[in-house]
């Protein structure tokens, strides 16, 4: 006797996520081309079929708690061949939008996230704080754009970094390595109520050692799985601008890194103090991988933006996470290079307040990384992690193994 499974469609849930990107949903008629055309996509319970009629349906716990609205890269294809343009990559972003808002507390920081009517009160609590900084600090040294007696322009004669600039950004950082915390807890127990082991012969079950480690080998550090989903030259371009996009915001982080232990440090350890003094000569190793990180940046940001531009419409739509992302680190990198540019050329009204906003967007960009597009870095990546250790794998991975190729 077949056994009856009751169904309570959550309407609110459907409109919510028609507004983040899910607005052509309905018009999917399960004819299944978006799972047969994606090479992401496994063979046991493909996406993003299910994803469509799940959501059709309302089935909010079922969506929140699905690992494979991470695994698509939304390369775009599904849409591009959707006979009745219902957008099947478009719906998997705006599920994954959809979790950005509600993963983790406090969720009145993913609700100002949802929507562009909130961005003044996003930009305006980090403008808030570094103004007062700079209202206290230029009455302490009396100036609002102070330079040395040789005519240097020194940010941290305005924005110290021991009292004013450390503690701020060192807190924030330590509140969002604990939303991430949580976040990442949210998602394992999520998907440990909806994913099941799905090994294929000829695959051995990794420890959770090596899955980390191949999981960020190569779907990380190489986006093995983004180059797959290439189709056409602006996807090419896409994995290029992610790439360059990556790398940046490694080599600036590989910078910030050794600024702040050589200052810190040096503290205890005085030999390591001149490593990290700021402002650098532009020959110093460090200022040469600052610079280094903002170009390849600003390539990244260029060829990226440029695809969302050309997006065609029957394929895949930009929306607010979309453009959010783009905008704030258009602000971080313009800002960084403004800062630099305007403090060699000694304009000191034009430094400060550039290097104020360059705080500003670094602040936005780093606080609410949680709940913005961005955080998928994280969210992604631990998705990535756990459908390898399962075995949820796309048809026709390729997996080695002491220098051996499976080909599922």
């Amino acid at each position: 006797m077949s056994k009856t499974v009751r169904i309570e469609p959550n309407v609110q849930f459907v409109k919510e996520l028609q507004e983040v990107g899910g607005e052509d949903l309905k018009k999917c008629y399960q004819c299944a081309t978006c799972s047969v055309a994606c090479p992401m996509s496994p063979a046991d319970n493909p996406y993003p079929r299910k994803e469509m009629i799940w959501a059709q349906w309302g089935l909010k716990d079922k969506l929140l708690n699905d690992i494979d609205i991470w695994l698509c890269h939304n390369c775009g294809t599904c849409s591009d061949l959707c006979p009745r343009g219902a957008k099947p990559g478009d719906l998997l972003a705006a599920l994954r939008n959809m979790t950005y808002r509600k993963l983790v507390p406090p969720a009145i920081i993913g609700e100002w996230m949802s929507s562009p009517k909130h961005l003044p009160i996003l930009a305006g609590i980090p403008a808030v704080i570094f103004g007062i900084v700079w209202m206290i600090r230029a009455a302490m040294v009396g100036s609002f754009f102070p330079v040395t007696e040789e005519g240097k322009i020194v940010y941290g004669n305005l924005f110290p970094g021991d009292f004013t600039i450390d503690p701020i950004f060192g807190l924030t950082a330590l509140f969002v390595l604990i939303c991430f915390a949580v976040g990442v807890r949210n998602l394992i127990e999520g998907f440990k109520s909806t994913v099941t082991d799905t090994f294929v012969i000829g695959y051995k079950k990794p420890t959770i050692k090596e899955a980390i480690i191949d999981a960020i080998k190569y779907e990380v550090l190489q986006h093995t799985r983004f180059k797959d989903c290439i189709d056409e030259p602006a996807d090419e371009e896409r994995v290029k601008g992610h790439l360059l996009l990556f790398y940046g915001f490694v080599a600036c982080f590989i910078v910030t890194s050794i600024v702040a232990v050589a200052h810190w440090g040096g503290k205890i350890v005085h030999f390591l103090e001149p490593i990290g003094h700021t402002p650098m000569p532009l020959w110093s190793p460090v200022k040469i991988l600052a610079n280094v990180g903002a170009v390849l940046l600003l390539t990244g940001l260029t060829l990226l933006t440029r695809r969302r531009l050309n997006l065609e419409r029957r394929k895949s739509r930009s929306n607010y996470y979309d453009w959010y992302l783009l905008g704030v680190i258009w602000a971080v990198t313009l800002t960084g290079i403004g800062s630099e540019v305007f403090r060699l050329a000694a304009v000191a009204p034009l430094a400060f307040f550039t290097y104020y906003l360059h705080l500003v967007s670094i602040f936005m960009l780093i606080a609410y990384l949680p709940w913005s597009k961005l955080g998928h870095l994280v969210y992604r990546t631990t998705a990535l992690i756990y459908a390898r250790y399962v075995g949820r794998l796309p048809i026709g991975e390729k997996l080695i193994e002491d220098e051996k190729v499976f080909v599922i």
